[in-house]
């Protein structure tokens, strides 16, 4: 093989392996599912000692420890597990042999133009029914069940939509937790529900963050400390935004 032909080559090679990590990161998989990824891709074409190192917000990649390293920069993370099981399946079929490395990079581009299969209008009403649902999980009344619902849906929604204009989450979710403890109230104030408590804590439950609190603790298994504290504490942000929501509405009743 052309030297010229070689370099080429582990470019693409590279190219493959930052979007497979770019996709799974922003999809918000865990540092260590995302290396592993990239590193069985690049073997899988050729690569004898792949370099490969992931945190929350960024990539780093190289086809070997004296050459070069690719740096990509993640802003922005969502949670999009169907995105995460594409990448896995398609790093699947070249570790297989299935795909080319020029069909595997159109596969990836193409999964990464697509938006999330959920529009949001589907994520406020599975918010809406998971809110009501979780306030008789926790020991809620029927008559809980429909203010849940309705705050737990609007909390949701504001959340959404205070994320296009404020790009700083903990600002959304703080508001968010505002307005679910504001309608929470409102609804036991005008007689509508018996306890407002588990109105509350069922409303919030779509806000809370589950998989950063499970990733965190993974990552860390994993040994992946960097990854797994900055996700611990993003976690720990998120649950005093939804905190500080909730106290700053009950100070004032």
């Amino acid at each position: 093989m052309k030297v010229g032909s070689h370099v080429e080559n582990q470019n693409n090679i590279a190219k493959v392996c930052m979007l497979a990590g770019k996709i799974m990161l922003e999809c918000s998989a865990e540092t260590y599912r995302v290396e592993d990824t990239m590193d069985r891709i690049a073997i899988a074409f050729g690569v004898e000692n792949p370099q490969s190192y992931a945190t929350p917000t960024g990539i780093n990649f190289s086809v070997d420890r004296a050459e070069a390293a690719n740096f990509m920069r993640i802003a922005k993370r969502t949670t999009d597990l169907y995105k995460i099981a594409e990448v896995n399946r398609i790093s699947r079929m070249i570790v297989s042999g299935e795909l080319e490395l020029n069909e595997a990079f159109d596969s990836l581009k193409e999964l990464d133009r697509n938006h999330s299969v959920y529009s949001n209008t589907l994520l406020v009403i599975a918010a809406t029914f998971v809110s009501g649902c979780f306030t008789i999980m926790f020991g809620g009344t029927w008559a809980d069940f429909i203010p849940a619902c309705i705050a737990g849906g609007l909390g949701f929604a504001a959340m959404l939509g205070s994320e296009r204009l404020v790009e700083i989450r903990f600002i959304a979710e703080f508001f968010a937790s505002l307005i679910i403890g504001l309608i929470a109230v409102g609804f036991i104030t005008l007689g509508i529900g018996l306890e407002l408590d588990k109105i509350i804590i069922g409303a919030v439950m779509p806000l809370v963050p589950g998989l950063h609190i499970t990733n965190a603790v993974r990552d860390l298994m994993a040994g992946h400390l960097v990854a797994g504290v900055s996700k611990g504490a993003e976690a720990v942000l998120t649950a005093f935004a939804i905190g500080a929501g909730i106290a700053s509405v009950l100070a004032f009743i």
